[in-house]
């Protein structure tokens, strides 16, 4: 499924679902983005992923449709994960902490257990393409494939990365919900709503 080209992204790029195909390059972009892979410098300009997503998993998440791909003529530009919250059998510890917190945690002033959402996240930009509009064109195609599937895509955002909370918060103009805490680690729900296609609107 092509998502066309978005505002202020280079002219070659197509949106669209991952296909199985993709996974070794997708695996390749996580684990060069993941915290353990980055110096601290590094985590701080650009951001970073945490959790474990390899081959197979990424392979199988692309086949029931919960990815998105920037594929610019055949290079991985980056990657963005979107999947409904009943689709993931074994959640990791931050998803599981959010669908707990659902009764406390309201979008538009309902409870956010009664508003039908997609989970937004991860978000991969490889090096080379960043500053070039490529997250800003993965969200937007997002917000299209989530629109009258979902009225929210919800993330949540380790506050300990400013870069995302930057892009997404403030840039993209998601909102803040709410808050949670596993361990040492703090996480910031955020939202947006599936009824606008033009992120910061």
């Amino acid at each position: 499924m092509t998502m066309g080209v978005a505002p202020g992204t280079i002219d070659a790029m197509d949106y669209r679902r991952a296909v199985a195909a993709d996974a070794p390059a997708m695996a390749g972009l996580f684990a060069a983005n993941h915290y353990d892979a980055l110096t601290e410098q590094e985590r701080a300009a650009q951001g970073f992923v945490q959790g474990s997503l390899d081959v197979d998993t990424l392979r199988s998440m692309a086949e029931d449709g919960g990815l998105l791909v920037a594929d610019d003529d055949g290079r991985l530009a980056g990657l963005l994960g979107l999947a409904s919250p009943e689709n993931l059998p074994s959640p990791p510890p931050p998803v599981q902490a959010l669908l707990a917190a659902q009764d406390s945690l309201e979008w538009q002033g309902r409870p956010l257990r009664d508003t039908p959402f997609l989970l937004y996240g991860p978000v991969v930009v490889a090096g080379a393409y960043r500053g070039k509009g490529v997250a800003r064109g993965l969200f937007t195609a997002a917000l299209r494939t989530a629109s009258g599937r979902a009225d929210a895509m919800i993330a949540f955002i380790e506050l300990a990365n400013r870069a995302s909370w930057k892009v997404h918060v403030d840039g993209f103009g998601m909102t803040p919900l709410g808050e949670f805490t596993i361990g040492d680690r703090a996480y910031g729900v955020v939202g947006a709503s599936t009824r606008t296609t033009t992120p910061g609107t």
